[in-house]
């Protein structure tokens, strides 16, 4: 893997060259994973002509969690503690002869940017923007290898879940117990908080999970996701507990599952990212529903749970092959219930079979 992550580095080298800059300081931990194979807590990524240093506050744990950095990365840790290495890079890049540095604007707080100016005032600070993000935004086949294994552990846990008692428990404990079975299925941890919503409280967006207990008609909302290696997956599915369901929950159910399939045949090369969350959104307007979608109707994955590109109604763009993209349709009906179902796929072309499903878990409206 380390050319794949010289590679990477050498493209944003490129990009900040051409604006000006010959050194660079990377500080958001997604970035610095990407380019670097790690993200040890507050370390940073110095990019300075012909030397890559990753710069930390300590010496690495060696965790899995955090990854194991490239092979041709130089190392320095700060010494003493409680030191900034944003600041130490910027330090270590004056002293290389550096004029200009590009940073991190949008992830720098206003008194870290301050003190990079302190340390080195010649130092001409710039902006490197979104470069990195735009740089992670199609993915290798090794990242999306790690997004399939992300995916199918969150199916495997969720399958486990299914087939358990579910009567009489909390959502806490069934969340809980959710977030262990994706562990010991070989992932790095939960992706994000699971959500378990039961009941009434499948009306809520959003919602965490409470000592609520599981009854019978209730309706189940479940939402997880694995991190493996980095890669984040992200599955929800309603269901309902313990009778055939009402008429009206299977009504709302086939509401949300045509916007969802609409959403997801939507997705292809070229498509603007606008139009995704159109087709999706069409179907929900069309039953009198056309707030229950929300913002958006889905997000890209990746070394984050929510990344680019943005599904929703503003967003500027179109969609490219080898983007992984969540669809995530609900619509909650406060007090009473809601449905949502949500699946992880890559945008594929229509030659190469279409967007490619990464989480498989029976979308049928069961009852459990």
């Amino acid at each position: 893997m380390s050319e794949v992550y010289v590679a990477r580095r050498e493209r944003l080298r490129e990009r900040c060259t051409a604006g000006g800059s010959a050194a660079a300081v990377i500080s958001r931990p997604a970035n610095v994973r990407y380019l670097t194979g790690a993200a040890p807590p507050s370390a940073v990524l110095l990019l300075a002509p012909g030397d890559d240093i990753l710069v930390c506050d300590r010496p690495l744990s060696g965790e899995a969690v955090e990854g194991r950095p490239d092979e041709a990365l130089r190392l320095h840790v700060l010494e003493g503690f409680g030191g900034d290495p944003a600041v130490g890079a910027a330090d270590l890049a004056r002293g290389q002869g550096a004029e200009s540095l590009a940073v991190e604007e949008h992830h720098l707080t206003v008194a870290r940017y301050r003190a990079l100016g302190s340390v080195a005032p010649l130092l001409r600070l710039e902006s490197v923007g979104g470069a990195v993000e735009q740089l992670r935004l199609i993915k290798d086949d090794e990242e999306i290898s790690c997004l399939r294994i992300a995916a199918e552990i969150a199916d495997q846990a969720l399958g486990e879940l299914l087939e358990s008692i579910l009567v009489g428990r909390t959502e806490r404990h069934l969340a809980l117990e959710l977030e262990r079975r994706l562990v010991d299925h070989g992932a790095d941890g939960a992706a994000f908080p699971t959500s378990v919503a039961t009941g009434p409280h499948a009306g809520r967006r959003c919602h965490r999970p409470t000592d609520r207990r599981v009854e019978e008609g209730d309706f189940l909302c479940v939402c997880l996701g694995a991190v493996y290696r980095g890669y984040r997956s992200e599955v929800g599915r309603t269901f309902v507990i313990g009778t055939t369901p009402a008429d009206w929950q299977i009504e709302l159910y086939d509401l949300v599952f045509a916007a969802q399939r609409a959403g997801r045949e939507a997705l292809a090369p070229g498509v603007a990212y606008r139009d995704v969350d159109r087709a999706a959104r069409q179907v929900l307007d069309s039953a009198g529903h056309a707030g229950g979608l929300g913002e958006s109707t889905g997000h890209g994955v990746g070394l984050e749970i929510d990344e680019d590109p943005q599904l929703a109604p503003s967003s500027m763009g179109k969609l490219d092959a080898c983007v992984p993209v969540t669809v995530e349709p609900g619509v909650h009906l406060p007090g009473r219930g809601g449905v949502r179902i949500d699946d992880t796929l890559v945008v594929r072309p229509e030659a190469d079979g279409g967007p490619e499903l990464l989480t498989i878990t029976t979308k049928e409206l069961l009852a459990l």
